[in-house]
């Protein structure tokens, strides 16, 4: 079992006291706070948030409060929320995904993790006996929704490239199926394919999926495309991963390939599968969503970044983005790094350098593995230099 990490311990210096604080003080610090933060965007190479992105017009919206309570269709007795532009971004989402919003319910999230949960519980009002499966590339949210939802967790393995093996899912399904024989068709399965897997960025086929766990009943497909859903959206071929594909329910991030200044994620399930429920009655709202209170600013700041890209802009920057993936794979195995890479990601692994280039260029490690997702600010000189420090460190252990 390994160590877990040292608590992080507060710094005497931003404890809250008794007395107010000056607030110009404050304010210069957190303004040298987002400076080096700024300084240091050019190196984090091994998580998937966009980095590359211009809001600070909307900074007047930081003094205004947006609270989105209930359905985003619902209207509600405070009215500051941010509702219609939440409508507007659910249509561009759902259209990307492949589904119609008439047909399909959707609101905007803290967190993809979130919006997985709100899918989690309505898969299991659908298939309250299934089992979740889930590969082992998969993300760790998922063990976690489990947890909260008391939702048995079955992980099947994935095959080298990083996608769940259909013929071992397959064979877990009819286990369990066997294991429940009395319960009608049989229990079902709650599949959660992973469209951008979290090491390797590969992208589950949900078709092959389905079929593969009918084995135990019906099938409740949920996609998490929080990482790979915008990307697989604008790829040739682009992969079976989205409600035109099969899927009941699926989440997307709004801060990875996008770039926002706060978390976001969205949530979007076949309307049929989500009962109508009213808030209190004070709110006079309707309210199908996990969080009844949900930030309005988020929302707007999304609303703001999709705008200003569109369908086109989207589409441009994920080639970008891929053609960066593209050229890192190359440089890597030109390095003798070993470079791997799922066809159309963002995500290319290769071996794992030394901690001080780990520490360095921010990469996420898995054993003997390291990767870098080339979202917009990753650039192709970013990659240059992490060649660079990779021929330094061989050049270290050669002398």
């Amino acid at each position: 079992m390994s160590a877990s990490p040292a608590p992080i311990l507060p710094d005497a210096g931003l404890a809250i006291g008794a007395q107010p604080f000056d607030p110009a003080a404050d304010t210069e610090h957190l303004l040298k706070l987002a400076h080096a933060m700024r300084e240091e965007e050019r190196r984090v190479l091994g998580f998937p948030g966009n980095l590359d992105f211009s809001l600070e017009d909307l900074a007047p919206l930081l003094g205004v409060f947006f609270n989105s309570v209930g359905d985003p269709e619902s209207s509600d007795a405070s009215n500051v929320g941010a509702k219609p532009y939440e409508q507007a971004v659910l249509q561009f989402l759902a259209t990307t995904a492949g589904a119609d919003l008439v047909d399909t319910y959707g609101y905007v999230a803290s967190s993809s993790s979130e919006a997985l949960l709100h899918a989690l519980a309505a898969a299991r009002r659908v298939l309250p006996t299934a089992c979740v499966y889930a590969s082992d590339q998969a993300h760790y949210s998922i063990a976690r929704a489990c947890e909260l939802l008391r939702m048995e967790l079955v992980t099947i393995s994935s095959l080298p490239e990083g996608t769940m093996d259909a013929e071992d899912l397959r064979i877990q399904a009819f286990i369990r199926r066997r294991l429940k024989p009395m319960v009608g068709r049989g229990p079902g399965a709650i599949v959660v394919a992973t469209c951008g897997t979290t090491m390797r960025g590969a992208v589950d086929d949900i078709v092959a999926l389905r079929k593969a766990a009918s084995a135990a009943g019906p099938v409740y497909m949920h996609v998490d495309a929080a990482s790979g859903g915008l990307i697989a959206a604008h790829s040739d071929p682009a992969p079976n991963w989205s409600f035109a594909h099969g899927a009941d329910s699926l989440n997307i991030s709004g801060h990875k390939i996008l770039g926002l200044p706060v978390p976001a994620g969205v949530s979007l399930v076949r309307r049929e599968l989500l009962p109508e429920t009213n808030a209190a009655e004070y709110l006079a709202a309707t309210d199908r969503t996990l969080a009844c209170s949900r930030s309005g600013l988020a929302t707007l700041l999304l609303w703001a970044r999709l705008r200003s890209l569109g369908q086109t802009g989207l589409a441009a920057l994920v080639r970008r983005c891929q053609d960066t993936a593209a050229y890192a794979a190359g440089r890597l195995e030109d390095a003798g790094a070993n470079p791997g890479r799922f066809p159309g990601s963002l995500t290319v692994t290769f071996d794992r350098p030394p901690a001080w280039m780990v520490d360095k260029w921010h990469l996420a490690c898995t054993g003997r593995l390291a990767h870098i997702v080339t979202v917009g600010h990753v650039t192709p000189a970013a990659v240059d230099e992490l060649v660079a420090d990779l021929a330094t460190a061989r050049r270290a252990v050669a002398a």
